[in-house]
């Protein structure tokens, strides 16, 4: 059995390998096929397993083998599951593997925001520290998490991860999600009363045709003056245009994204000089540990599947 990894780079490094994988089949990595590349690099594979790798009607159509695709990701808009039903290829995903790597990102990003230490640490590798008057110089301002408002649109499982975490701190919780939930801690307001009331709005909901673009200039503006917005979802929820505007203007006093529209980040984005901006490359999900989990699920995934018991299908 043939298995082609077409994007191995996007998953896997010196630390977390294949090698479980090749206990199923022959096992070909590539590290990062272009799109006019991979119909003729997996016309003989029996499985692919991907992360974002587009696989349509063009670049299946020499895949004539092929009985199951395997995603290392929770979402699958970049396969044709329309294409994958008419020719008999299961697709499977994996899901929940990153709620906790997420949820201790974004307040990775949260913490920077209030407590300024990559700027600390600068401030004192550049010697400043050393010609200091005072023991501790409050070269930057710092601020308490507890008793802020955090307002968390979308309500899953990385969204109550963070809500749990948000809670440790002796922080108020306030949250928006399309379907009511009844959570500890956690109050369910309009979408609105988030925007108003919340010191902090973290997103955590999926992509989708209702989501996209959600956080626009007429958002921001009903954002509190002075809020932290959070993005560790997808690029796609925000107009980086309009982010830029209200952190320039002052109205929102800082940004936290791990996501953008277009990855990489193109070389004119109009968020790299933003005012007050934080930006880590799309890094929430890719602990060691996380991508391990992921791994497993994968090939859990594919040996459920040999077994006539397939787990996580899509379609």
């Amino acid at each position: 059995m043939k298995i082609v990894l077409t994007d191995a780079q996007t998953v896997l490094d010196d630390l977390v390998d294949a090698t479980s994988l090749r206990e199923l089949g022959e096992v070909v990595e590539y590290g990062l096929l272009k799109y006019d590349e991979v119909a003729e690099k997996i016309a003989d594979a029996d499985i692919v397993v991907c992360n974002k790798t587009q696989l349509d009607k063009h670049t299946l159509r020499l895949a004539k083998k092929l009985k199951y695709i395997g995603l290392f990701a929770t979402g699958y808009n970049n396969i044709d599951i329309d294409y994958c039903r008419e020719h008999n290829i299961a697709v499977c995903n994996a899901g929940s593997y990153s709620t906790n790597a997420v949820a201790q990102h974004t307040f990775a990003l949260i913490l920077e925001h209030f407590n300024n230490t990559a700027k600390y640490n600068d401030f004192v590798q550049k010697g400043k520290w050393k010609r200091s008057k005072t023991f501790s110089p409050f070269v930057y301002p710092l601020r308490e998490l507890a008793g802020k408002t955090l307002g968390i649109v979308g309500l899953g499982n990385i969204g109550q991860a963070v809500a749990k975490i948000a809670n440790a701190f002796e922080m108020n919780v306030i949250a928006y999600n399309r379907s009511a939930k009844k959570i500890d801690n956690v109050k369910m307001v309009s979408l609105d009363e988030l925007l108003s009331e919340s010191d902090i709005v973290s997103v955590h909901c999926p992509l989708n045709r209702e989501s996209e673009h959600i956080f626009n200039k007429e958002t921001f503006a009903k954002m509190k003056k002075g809020a932290l917005f959070v993005n560790t979802a997808r690029g796609g929820v925000m107009v980086e245009q309009d982010l830029f505007d209200a952190l320039e203007s002052g109205h929102l006093g800082g940004a936290a994204i791990d996501t953008l529209a277009v990855e990489p980040m193109e070389e004119d984005c109009i968020l790299m000089n933003a005012k007050n901006c934080i930006i880590t490359p799309h890094i929430a999900w890719a602990p060691v540990e996380t991508r391990v989990r992921l791994m497993n699920i994968v090939v859990d995934n594919i040996k459920n599947f040999l077994n006539g018991t397939p787990t996580n299908k899509v379609n």
